[in-house]
């Protein structure tokens, strides 16, 4: 039950392609790695581990062109550029995506959103930023200071309003309501090039803000690889489906 659809987007102002695996249940986003496209989940065997929940109609799986990774991994145009494609991204994931995700499902169900690395940041930030559309994500082995990679002094407004870092200490009122009634999950390995400073400081700004956060360190055995995102998105969306 595999799907693929590509549009232009005056958004992004580039296409993009959107995949689906699946015929019915909790549909759920799946954000690739920085510079990954929408099929890399299925390249790297994630979707092979995922497929019992798929075939049994618990889950129905969905991804996306990593844009705005992209851009930020291999410094594409400006800093300035590169802050505002973050929020372009999210943007059209809001706007287009989630439309064509409903439009799937015959429903406007609430949407799951998971990814890895740079992956985990979206799916955190989409929550974050629409939990009107997005109730639950899984971010795995995040890196959620993305400043850290950028040669620019200062964010952008643009960048703050893409970034939970920095946008979600600022929310009041129904947003912020109705982010608390939402929950992102934040699981990390203590291994190779893994930072579990990156997940306590998404987990503690949250705190701050009253959000319900769950912060799940496997420890050192588990590395920032997909042998270690293999196991956690199986486990936690199998959990949460029963």
């Amino acid at each position: 039950m595999f799907t693929k659809s590509t549009w232009f987007s005056p958004r992004i102002q580039q296409s993009a392609t959107v995949t689906r695996w699946g015929h019915m249940g909790q549909p759920v986003l799946v954000f690739p790695t920085a510079g990954g496209d929408a099929e890399e989940i299925e390249r790297m065997h994630l979707v092979r581990v995922l497929n019992p929940l798929i075939e049994a109609g618990r889950i129905k799986i969905y991804s996306c062109d990593s844009v705005g990774g992209r851009v930020w991994f291999k410094k594409e145009g400006s800093p300035e550029y590169r802050m505002a494609m973050q929020d372009a991204f999210h943007q059209w994931v809001r706007h287009e995506v989630v439309p064509a995700i409903h439009m799937d499902c015959k429903s406007e169900l609430p949407i799951w959103a998971a990814g890895a690395s740079i992956g985990a940041f979206h799916a955190a930030a989409v929550v974050c930023r629409f939990p009107d559309v997005f109730h639950k994500s899984l971010s795995m082995s995040g890196t959620y200071n993305l400043m850290r990679f950028i040669e620019a002094p200062h964010p952008t407004d643009a960048f703050r309003a893409a970034s939970p870092l920095y946008f979600v200490p600022h929310l009041r009122g129904r947003h912020l309501d109705l982010l608390r009634q939402r929950e992102l999950y934040i699981a990390t390995g203590a291994g190779n090039y893994e930072n579990v400073g990156e997940s306590w400081g998404l987990a503690n700004v949250l705190g701050a803000a009253g959000v319900p956060n769950f912060m799940d360190n496997w420890g050192p055995e588990w590395h920032h690889d997909w042998v270690t995102w293999r196991e956690m998105m199986p486990k936690f969306l199998g959990e949460w489906t029963r």
